[in-house]
C-alpha cells in the first residue's frame, strides 16, 4: 500500500506587517522555497506532478492562480501543475492533506504542498471587499445565523467567556509564546528550516533577512495588560494576545516511501491521519477541538501519545481552550512559540506550523506530532505526523 511522507520542509523566515518581506511579491517569496526544496534534495523539478499551494486571500497580486504563478517565477518548467487552495487559515494545511491524498492514490507520485500570504499587501478584510461583489455569507446563511456575520475576533472573545478565561491568562499566554519563540531562536533551532530572503534596501543595498522578527523580547504582564481591547470595552482579546498580521511562506516536499528510497532519499516524518472538521461558525475557532478528537480516534491513538502539539495560535482562547477540552500538555504545545510571536502568514501559516513541528520532531525524536488550526466558517484541519 502507497504511503505519503514528508522528504524536506522549509520556509521563510516571518515578517512582520509592513516588515522585511511587505515589499515582495507572493509569487517570488514563494519561489524562494520551492527552489529550496530542489536545492537540498536534488531533485529535478520537472519530476513534480502538481503543487498545491494555500492562500487565504487570492485577490490582488496573490489572484489568478499564485500557486501556478510561484511556479513559473520560480523558473520550473512550464510542465509542472500548480493548484490554489483555500480553506480560510488552514489553506496550506490543507494543501498537505491533498498532496498526501494524491500520493497515496497514485495520482500523484512527487508533489510539493505548501502556501504564502503577504498580509502587509493583501489584508484579511480585502477578501470581504466592498460589497460591490455580493454579501459573501448570502441571504440564506444570514437567514439561519439570525443575521449574525461571522467575525473571528468576537467568536474568541465568546470562547473566552465562555471557559472563564481572563486576561491574564491570555496575556500569560502570549508571554509564553514569545519567550519560547526567543528560546528557540537563540538556540538556533529554526536554522534547519529557515531559508533566508535577499532583501533589497531602498537605497540598492542589500540584507540577508533569516529570523523571525515578530518576536517581542521583554515584554511583560503589566506591559500586556495595559493594551486596550480589541472588541469591546470590557472585553479581553487585545493586540497582545492575538495572532500578529504578517508575511510568509512555507513548502513540504511529498511522495511514497518507496520512490524516497529510490530517490536516497531519507523521509522526515509520514502523514500517518489528515482530517478536517466543522464546528459553529458563529464562535468559529473551536474547530481544533473536535478536529483533534477526529484525528485521535481515526488513528487510534490517545492523546498521551503525543509528543508534540502545533495549535494555532490566532487568539490565546483558541489554543487555551483546546488544551482544556483535551487534557493535553501545556509544555508539549508550541514548544517554540507560535502565531501570538512567530506570525499568522494565514495561507501560509499551515505549512510553517508543519515545518517547525517536523523539524522539532526530528531534532527530539518524537514519534507522533499532531497540528490543527481555526479557519474562518467555523472548520480545522487536523494532521497527525509521524516519525520514521
Amino acid at each position: 500500500m502507497r504511503d505519503a511522507v514528508i522528504v524536506e520542509a522549509v520556509r521563510t523566515p516571518v515578517g512582520k506587517r509592513k516588515g522585511s518581506l511587505s515589499q515582495l511579491h507572493s509569487a517570488d517569496l514563494s519561489a524562494i522555497v520551492l527552489n529550496a526544496l530542489i536545492e537540498l534534495t536534488g531533485l529535478d523539478p520537472a519530476l513534480v506532478d502538481d503543487v498545491v499551494w494555500g492562500c487565504a486571500i487570492p485577490i490582488g497580486m496573490q489572484s489568478g492562480g499564485i500557486g501556478r504563478a510561484s511556479v513559473l517565477a520560480a523558473g520550473w518548467p512550464e510542465s509542472v501543475p500548480a493548484v490554489t487552495v483555500e480553506r480560510q487559515c488552514g489553506s496550506s494545511q490543507q494543501a498537505v492533506h491533498q498532496a498526501a491524498a494524491g500520493v497515496i492514490s497514485g495520482q500523484y507520485d512527487i508533489a510539493v504542498a505548501g502556501g504564502v500570504e503577504i498580509m502587509s499587501a493583501v489584508p484579511a478584510q480585502a477578501a470581504l471587499g466592498d460589497g460591490s461583489c455580493g454579501e459573501p455569507f448570502g441571504p440564506s446563511v444570514l437567514q439561519r445565523y439570525n443575521g449574525m456575520r461571522f467575525h473571528q475576533g468576537v467568536g474568541a472573545q465568546m470562547i473566552a467567556d465562555e471557559y472563564g478565561l481572563t486576561r491574564t491568562d491570555l496575556d500569560q499566554h502570549a508571554l509564553d509564546s514569545h519567550a519560547r519563540a526567543a528560546q528557540a531562536i537563540d538556540e538556533g533551532r529554526f536554522k534547519n528550516q529557515i531559508v533566508p530572503v535577499e532583501i533589497v534596501e531602498e537605497d540598492g543595498a542589500t540584507r540577508l533577512f533569516d529570523t523571525d522578527e515578530g518576536i517581542r523580547r521583554g515584554s511583560t504582564i503589566e506591559g500586556l495588560g495595559a493594551l486596550k481591547p480589541a472588541f469591546g470595552g470590557d472585553g479581553t482579546i487585545t493586540a497582545g494576545n492575538a495572532s500578529q498580521i504578517s508575511d510568509g511562506s512555507a513548502a513540504l516536499l511529498v511522495t511514497t516511501s518507496e520512490i524516497a528510497q529510490k530517490k536516497g532519499w531519507r523521509p522526515l516524518a509520514r502523514i500517518h491521519t489528515a482530517v478536517v472538521a466543522g464546528t459553529d461558525p458563529v464562535t468559529m475557532l473551536k474547530g481544533p477541538i473536535p478536529a483533534t478528537a477526529k484525528a485521535l480516534a481515526k488513528a487510534g491513538l490517545d492523546i498521551d501519545d503525543i509528543g508534540v502539539f502545533e495549535i494555532n495560535e490566532a487568539f490565546a482562547p483558541v489554543s487555551l481552550a483546546w488544551l482544556r477540552e483535551t487534557g493535553a500538555s501545556y509544555e508539549r504545545m508550541n514548544p517554540n512559540g507560535g502565531a501570538m510571536a512567530i506570525g499568522h502568514p494565514i495561507g501560509g501559516s499551515g505549512a510553517r506550523l508543519m515545518t517547525t513541528m517536523v523539524h522539532h520532531m526530528v531534532d527530539h525524536d518524537i514519534r507522533y506530532g499532531l497540528q490543527s488550526m481555526c479557519e474562518g466558517g467555523g472548520m480545522a484541519n487536523a494532521t497527525i505526523l509521524e516519525r520514521l
